[in-house]
């Protein structure tokens, strides 16, 4: 199926926001023609806007030569019309953590793309199995979960369903590795490895400030130096968006039942608060925007 994978031209991602402008941004790169969908024109501009910043950013580290940013650009079709989706050969959604959005551009992407075609989901947390059975071809439904910054990070964590074929998976490991990407393997459950592993952490990190054990700059300091991790818990749920850390830890608390999974008090007002992390301007840390 790596040969099936070599012959897709030409993708489409619903959902022009962080992550949906990032994957736009990496299969253009590889050289894919991209249908970039959302519901209005001013999304897609700052999707766009946001693609060529990044591109320019790559070409000033020597990354890219700066002759290639215009032809990748050429090669993102911004769209509000979703049945223009129909001339894709391969679909990822990228809308924001509701299974109900997700179930109605599912069913919409079963409707309007060939038959033939793979739809994927860039879901953090959601269940693939109950996405693939709002569809008519559950074999050909799979999660191709990328991370923040998608042009940076190297991981794509492949997640099936035990509906998901064979063919489905090999297609999508393989596209991946156009990407220049590693895909790992992953079986459905609630999260998948990285956030089942990764928002407990960050939990218990937001517990810690809560409970005035340390301030979010000792806490994160003590991860860089003492656990070499990159950056804090805190400071990458403010990059993750903290709206999207409570909703991720809703769905694991649903998924497993267990209270261990509740979202800490502290993330649930900053939410409230319209504090959400850097995408606000102001979360455990402040930022410009």
């Amino acid at each position: 199926m790596a040969e099936v994978a070599a012959e897709i031209a030409t993708v489409g991602v619903v959902g022009a926001g962080t992550m949906g402008s990032g994957i736009a941004h990496v299969f253009a790169r590889a050289g894919f023609r991209v249908l970039l969908c959302d519901v209005e024109q001013r999304l897609l501009d700052r999707a766009v806007g946001l693609i060529r910043t990044n591109l320019g950013r790559e070409a000033a580290k020597g990354k890219l030569p700066e002759t290639e940013i215009e032809p990748i650009l050429a090669r993102i079709m911004p769209t509000v019309d979703p049945e223009s989706l129909g001339a894709a050969e391969f679909a990822l959604e990228a809308a924001s953590e509701r299974f109900d959005l997700k179930t109605e551009i599912f069913r919409a992407l079963d409707r309007i793309l060939p038959e033939s075609a793979v739809l994927a989901t860039n879901t953090s947390s959601i269940s693939i199995t109950k996405l693939a059975a709002e569809t008519r071809r559950p074999a050909q439904v799979i999660g191709m979960h990328f991370f923040n910054p998608v042009p940076v990070m190297e991981l794509v964590e492949v997640v099936r369903s035990p509906a998901t074929s064979d063919e489905t998976f090999a297609v999508v490991q393989a596209l991946a590795v156009r990407l220049g990407k590693t895909p790992v393997e992953v079986n459905d459950a609630p999260g998948f490895v990285s956030n089942r592993v990764l928002m407990p952490l960050i939990n218990e990190a937001a517990y810690a400030v809560m409970e005035g054990v340390a301030t979010p700059e000792a806490v994160d300091q003590i991860f860089k130096l003492g656990m070499a991790h990159p950056m804090g818990p805190l400071t990458l749920a403010d990059l993750i968006g903290l709206d999207v850390c409570v909703d991720i830890l809703r769905v694991l608390q649903e998924g497993f039942g267990n209270p261990k999974y509740c979202p800490c008090p502290l993330l649930v007002r900053m939410v409230e608060a319209g504090s959400l992390g850097r995408k606000s301007g102001r979360g455990f840390y402040t930022y410009e925007t």
